[in-house]
């Protein structure tokens, strides 16, 4: 699930992620949207923008927490990393992105991703 009520900037990043094989991608415009739509099908990921126009994205991030502690959770920031690291903790945002994510930053989500929710033997 993408939440954003910016389209536009999230784009590429949205473009990205649609073509990997195996992801449904979901819009959200709004943190509510979000919410409900999380309430009916949980994501295996929410990526968050940090202003969602009715709701911080780390407001959102809580939310979700407390609806399902299963979905995981990237949150788009003009944080740097210190800062981010402080603000979401424990909250256990899986990764931060930075305000205009690209095609790379995809990938790179979609890597850590597989590694939580299948790793590799120990």
């Amino acid at each position: 699930m993408l939440v954003s009520p910016d389209r536009d900037r999230l784009a590429p990043l949205a473009g990205a992620l649609a073509a990997d094989q195996g992801v449904e991608l979901v819009w959200a415009s709004s943190g509510q949207e979000a919410l409900a739509a999380a309430a009916e099908a949980a994501p295996v990921l929410a990526v968050i923008d940090q202003e969602t126009g009715d709701l911080t994205g780390l407001e959102l991030v809580r939310r979700l927490l407390f609806l399902n502690p299963m979905i995981n959770t990237a949150l788009l920031s003009g944080l740097d990393q210190e800062a981010f690291a402080e603000a979401s903790e424990g909250l256990g945002v899986l990764a931060g992105l930075p305000l205009n994510p690209g095609p790379e930053a995809a990938g790179e989500l979609l890597t850590r991703l597989r590694e939580i929710i299948s790793p590799g033997p120990a």
